[in-house]
């Protein structure tokens, strides 16, 4: 397992994170098989771990700790998230003062540990101000309840506004980002990471498979059955629906691609997790499975080299910077931009303010 450093902290981390995502009640609800999928993780060299109050509600916090009860915990790199709704309180949610250091502690209990090493605001909101937000993720960091902190699903016009707001205020910054990346999702190609890197900012991927697309199993001709197919499907439906024309397409890319793999001789799932690793602003790809097999298909992806060749002939199918189904990109779940309110100038205003 190669370690790299996570942006200019100074620790270093696996290049593949394990998400806790599926560990669950979104995922697998046994707790016991759950905690060997993790062991499993950490004796194959990840000792990076991604979770959020937000999946199953805290479960998958509780179902970390258990398995880093004991001294495992101090040779795990431990991020955690808060920001999504967590309750029916209007107040349990976002990125206020008042809920961040609630939510902090809530982790920290969950998580049965003193300190939690990358704490990361779900996603920033715009309801609150930068400063407010930063200030009480300082705060938190100055009473050793984090050890740092950084944001996911982040556009980089609001990452160059927090690093200048720290900076002026006097504020610890955002020391990592958690965007969509991979093969179907290359929009954060053109600024995101190129602004990570400039800033010196870790950069853990989510969703390297594109929620499954890349599994191998999406293929022109083939319906996707077997154990698990339904779950993602049920809880998605819109997202894999082939008979919509930006799903379509992803299909289209997703059987180029499978066959590009096969002729390399490698699965498509460690062609994804390679891609997304090989890019110089990438520190580690967040993969989540849900059974043992899948992380044993994720960990088959370490030591894979993706030739310059073989880069160039996915960019043929996908070129560099473009997202295949635009919803995939998550800038509407953290931005209003594109509503139509926003777009639209009202009828007789003559200014925008």
């Amino acid at each position: 397992m190669d370690y790299r450093p996570l942006g200019r902290t100074g620790v270093s981390v696996s290049q593949l994170c394990l998400g806790a995502m599926m560990l669950g009640a979104f995922g697998n609800t046994d707790h016991d098989d759950s905690i060997k999928i993790i062991h499993r993780a950490l004796d194959a060299g990840i000792n990076f771990i991604d979770t959020a109050d937000f999946y199953s509600a805290g479960e998958s916090e509780r179902i970390v700790a258990k398995a880093l009860a004991g001294r495992r915990r101090e040779n795990v790199v431990l991020a955690t998230k808060a920001g999504l709704p967590f309750g029916e309180d209007p107040n349990q949610r976002g990125t206020s003062r008042r809920w961040l250091t609630q939510a902090v502690e809530g982790s920290l209990r969950r998580l049965g540990t003193d300190w939690i090493d990358l704490f990361q605001v779900h996603r920033l909101d715009a309801a609150v101000d930068i400063d407010e937000t930063l200030g009480v993720l300082s705060d938190l960091v100055h009473a050793g309840k984090i050890r740092m902190f950084g944001a996911s699903t982040v556009p980089a016009s609001e990452i160059v506004e927090a690093q200048w707001t720290a900076e002026r205020r006097g504020r610890e910054r955002l020391r990592t980002e958690q965007p969509p990346y991979s093969l179907l999702a290359r929009a954060v190609e053109y600024d995101v990471l190129p602004t990570c890197r400039r800033h010196g900012m870790g950069v853990l991927t989510y969703s390297p498979l594109a929620g499954g697309w890349l599994t191998g199993r999406y293929r022109k001709g083939h319906e996707v059955t077997g154990p698990g197919s339904d779950v993602r499907q049920r809880r998605f439906a819109a997202l894999y629906d082939v008979t919509s024309p930006a799903n379509a397409a992803k299909l289209d890319a997703a059987d180029a691609l499978g066959a590009l793999a096969d002729e390399a001789g490698m699965s498509l799932i460690q062609m994804a997790i390679a891609f997304v690793t090989r890019h110089p602003a990438v520190t580690s790809a967040i993969v989540g499975p849900r059974t043992m097999e899948h992380l044993d298909s994720y960990l088959a992806a370490d030591g894979i080299r993706l030739s310059d060749d073989l880069l160039d002939r996915i960019d043929e199918i996908v070129p560099p910077g473009h997202t295949v189904n635009i919803a995939d990109n998550m800038w509407h779940t953290s931005t209003s931009a594109l509503d139509a309110a926003s777009r639209r100038r009202p009828v007789g205003s003559a200014t925008p303010f």
